[in-house]
């Protein structure tokens, strides 16, 4: 008679499976501080907000100008732009700060002082020049009789149902100012100051009021313009 042994199977204790599961655990913990490891200088040094200047051409015309100042968010980048909007801090002449989340409640009523000087850059495409037209257009318009201001600053105003009414002429000679200004009435008078730079025309804003130090005003439009476009 035929005899058949049979063994008995031992019970699995599971080691088999548990060595390759542990393996991989290691493995991926691994992988995880060495990412963890490569990220640390970018978790450190916070979110990157690009370069802190900008350089554009502007009708031809390379600007430099500081990426937080411009007001468009289109506008920022480099490269050929037909024009460009920017916003500074005055008397800082820097940036302005980002504007911070403010409820309805914390809305004061009273008007805020404006303390900024905007800057636009536009390509003129052979438009007539600011000087110019303060020497033939502005004076078809102006009532003959200057008024003198303070320490050297004269006013004229435009004549009423004119294309300008409304509006006054602020010159100085020493340092340089030209400014077309409204009126103060529901809302502060502005000043309008133009010159122009190779291909491109820049225009500067802010309020009558500031005209009370106007040579302060002068300088600060002369040297937002030679930290923009500086001559070689």
């Amino acid at each position: 008679m035929t005899m058949f042994s049979v063994r008995s199977a031992r019970p699995s204790n599971g080691h088999g499976h548990a060595v390759p599961i542990i393996l991989g655990c290691v493995l991926a913990a691994a992988a995880i501080a060495l990412v963890a490891y490569l990220l640390w200088p970018t978790w450190r040094a916070g979110t990157f907000k690009g370069p802190e200047r900008l350089p554009v051409s502007i009708g031809g015309t390379v600007f430099n100008v500081p990426a937080a100042a411009i007001r468009v968010k289109i506008q920022r980048h480099t490269g050929p732009q037909e024009r460009v909007d920017l916003g500074f801090e005055y008397p800082s002449l820097t940036p302005p700060e980002a504007p911070h989340h403010i409820s309805a409640d914390q809305i004061d009523q009273a008007p805020h002082p404006i303390d900024r000087i905007f800057v636009s850059i536009s390509a003129h495409h052979d438009a007539m020049s600011p000087e110019m037209r303060l020497k033939t257009i502005y004076p078809r318009y102006l009532n003959p009789t200057a008024v003198p201001v303070q320490d050297g600053l004269s006013m004229r105003s435009f004549r009423a149902g004119t294309a300008y009414d409304m509006e006054d002429l602020f010159t100085a000679e020493q340092p340089l100012l030209v400014a077309r200004c409204t009126r103060d009435a529901a809302t502060p008078g502005m000043c309008l100051s133009e010159r122009r730079v190779e291909g491109a025309d820049l225009v500067f804003r802010y309020p009558r009021s500031w005209l009370s130090q106007w040579q302060d005003v002068a300088s600060a439009m002369e040297r937002l313009t030679a930290q923009m476009h500086a001559v070689k």
